[in-house]
């Protein structure tokens, strides 16, 4: 079955504006979630989603109570969860293979048991504005029909994207919500940032800048966060993108250049450095091809576990 608001198929054959006044409900709902003020989620309990990631897990986790993701400019964060044994998935798409990545986030959260008894799966859509280049309606309208593909009933719950997420400052359009962290346990879902997006911030965007597909980075069963092993071919022209100004690496590397947060050249020259310095990661990051593995230790923060005590 298709995708479905108050229990209704959408006709994804009108524009996104017509279904918005359909269901005027919608946008009450980005409304007070646009409100709402961005929480700093500090990294007790925190499991950071970047780009082109995902994890998924359930309330019984004893380490994980917070899925988050932020930085989005024309990107979309997703939260899918089954109301019945709460299974969440959260995930940050980009548009680079939407109809697949709704397939791999809806069995993940389907995996879980007892998805066909009671309850039902909810889709929360948050991220994009209005931008030039119309990347954020495109990747709207990618993810809508994707779900609308799938073979189980999927209720479009919140969706503050594109035209529900901008704001106009002299003539320059920006998102009001870049980040959304939700709670495992309770369902919450708020605007949030977070100071800590680790760990191996730098090795899972140089994941991400060269081109990997979505990946699932948690094991909720083990409670424990599995980082690579990821190989790439040396970065092209990684020197002479480290030698450009911060203009130029603006101008070149982001899909919204006038709407990214204010970190993002820096973040990008941290990436570029880290390809630089591993090349091959075949020899200088997985040399025994095996992941690196992280569990919460007793104050809640990620520790990297010896691969020998696995």
């Amino acid at each position: 079955m298709p995708l479905l608001i108050n229990g209704e198929r959408v006709d994804l054959d009108q524009p996104t504006g017509d279904m918005i006044r359909a269901y005027p409900h919608l946008e009450e709902k980005a409304k007070l979630l646009r409100s709402q003020p961005a929480q700093i989620v500090e990294p007790k309990g925190l499991l950071y989603v970047q780009q082109r990631e995902f994890a998924v897990t359930t309330p019984k986790d004893g380490s994980v109570s917070i899925l988050g993701s932020d930085d989005a400019t024309t990107c979309h964060i997703v939260v899918l969860r089954h109301t019945g044994n709460g299974a969440t998935c959260l995930t940050h798409c980009d548009g680079s293979d939407t109809e697949a990545e709704v397939s791999l986030i809806m069995s993940s959260v389907k995996s879980f048991s007892d998805t066909t008894g009671h309850g039902r799966l909810e889709v929360h859509l948050v991220g994009g504005f209005n931008d030039d280049r119309q990347l954020s309606q495109k990747l709207t309208n990618q993810l809508l029909r994707a779900f609308d593909l799938q073979t189980d009933d999927v209720h479009l719950v919140t969706f503050c994207v594109t035209e529900l997420n901008d704001r106009e400052e002299k003539d320059i359009h920006f998102p009001i919500i870049y980040g959304i962290a939700v709670n495992v346990k309770t369902a919450e879902i708020f605007p949030a940032t977070f100071p800590e997006k680790g760990p191996d911030e730098d090795l899972r965007s140089a994941h991400i800048l060269t081109g990997a597909t979505l990946t699932n980075i948690y094991d909720p069963k083990t409670e424990q966060l599995h980082i690579g092993p990821y190989f790439w071919r040396p970065f092209p022209h990684v020197d002479f993108w480290l030698e450009q100004d911060d203009k130029e690496i603006l101008q070149n590397l982001s899909t919204s250049p006038l709407a990214e947060p204010p970190h993002f050249v820096s973040h990008i020259r941290s990436t570029l450095t880290f390809l630089k310095e591993h090349p091959f990661p075949s020899r200088s990051l997985f040399p025994d091809r095996k992941p690196r593995i992280y569990k919460k230790n007793e104050e809640g923060l990620w520790e990297q576990v010896c691969s020998d005590k696995i």
